[in-house]
């Protein structure tokens, strides 16, 4: 059984020494490094690439909350966030730390959180592992001369309460941002994709997608209709009824679409 790297970021000696002695009995952790300040956590973290992180909000240099703000997403392993102060609580969680201990706390509140972090972590791998399955058949299917050109995205793997969905980017219907995720919305359904609407946008077939805002993106042949609305901006009408509104930035766009399809 593979162990779950960690890595233990605080200014206090003693307060990485309990997490240390907390972790000690535990045979599935691997201590791989430990960091006083949030500078040398993000390069430790970037260098290591741990699957768990204990992350104290206050330090020097660069507080906690810096040190996630430095890391991309792909970057980001599971938090547990460290503190004596119970004011932090609710931006931790807005993060998407996977628990918040506040200092001091016991042995039993320790392992809670743990026990968290070892279902995160395992189900976090299983994705991984079904998205380089993924890629692994479309590198099969270039090698077979199915596809020469440029590949894009066929289909997403969604992790959500401790299922795996495999979702084809051809069943949705538009894509809007919401906060550090993305809302795919699917007939009556809606999914949410940890990702950024830039980096989604690149993965998509322009040819099939288009953005029509800086928070939204279309399936094409979802569109039904496109109105012209105030300010240089369109409403743009999908086939399931939901109406979205395009932005001026993406006008050109627009503009082209209907020149070649309306």
């Amino acid at each position: 059984m593979s162990k779950i790297k960690t890595i233990i970021a605080d200014d206090e000696p003693l307060a990485r020494e309990k997490i240390r002695i907390l972790l000690a009995g535990e045979k599935d952790i691997e201590i791989i490094g430990e960091c006083s300040d949030g500078n040398l956590a993000v390069s430790a973290i970037r260098k290591l690439a741990p699957d768990l992180l204990f992350l104290d909000v206050q330090m020097p240099e660069l507080d906690g909350f810096g040190v996630l703000k430095s890391l991309a997403v792909s970057e980001l392993p599971s938090i547990i966030f460290v503190t004596a102060y119970d004011r932090y609580a609710l931006e931790a969680f807005e993060v998407h730390a996977l628990d918040f201990l506040l200092k001091p706390f016991d042995r039993g509140r320790f392992q809670k959180a743990l026990k968290r972090a070892r279902v995160h972590i395992e189900k976090e791998k299983a994705g991984a592992v079904n998205e380089k399955l993924l890629a692994l058949l479309e590198d099969l299917r270039t090698e077979k001369g199915q596809a020469k050109e440029r590949k894009y995205l066929e289909r997403l793997v969604l992790k959500s309460a401790g299922r795996v969905t495999f979702l084809r980017c051809d069943e949705i219907d538009c894509i809007e941002a919401a906060g550090n995720y993305l809302r795919l919305h699917v007939g009556r359904e809606s999914h949410l994709l940890r990702d950024t609407m830039n980096s989604i946008e690149a993965k998509l077939n322009p040819q099939r997608f288009i953005r029509i805002h800086r928070s939204t993106i279309v399936q094409i042949d979802r569109i039904k209709d496109i109105q012209p609305w105030f300010h240089g901006e369109y409403r743009v009408n999908l086939e399931n009824g939901k109406q979205l509104t395009s932005s001026r930035s993406y006008h050109d766009e627009l503009g082209r679409l209907m020149e070649n399809s309306f």
